[in-house]
């Protein structure tokens, strides 16, 4: 993953209610569920539900499937570990001192 690719999905995530829609489809595990479910659960107009989708969709991070009338929903979580480890990728390993060439380890904050 690259930093353009990351900045996308978590600008998408930053909706509050596309957080929520993507935290219920990881709740939901491998099966997903149904838009309808979704709408249920979340109490909001279909094509506000919709848009919100689409946007998770077009991000990489949900898939849909349609299963004869029911359109259904997937967290992709081969994206989400991508995301979480793209995230990862250089924990603790300090900040490049651009004078030196070398890592500056930054100290936490009193």
């Amino acid at each position: 993953m690259n930093v353009e690719d990351a900045s996308r999905q978590l600008a998408v995530l930053g909706s509050p209610t596309r957080l929520e829609i993507y935290r219920l489809l990881v709740k939901a595990g491998a099966e997903g569920a149904p838009v309808g479910t979704l709408q249920e659960v979340l109490g909001i107009p279909g094509s506000t539900l919709s848009h919100h989708i689409s946007k998770l969709v077009v991000a990489g991070l949900v898939t849909q499937d349609r299963e004869s009338r029911i359109l259904r929903c997937r967290a992709d979580y081969r994206q989400m570990q991508a995301l979480i480890d793209f995230l990862q990728a250089e924990c603790c390993r300090g900040i490049p001192d651009r004078s030196t060439k070398s890592q500056k380890t930054l100290e936490p904050a009193d």
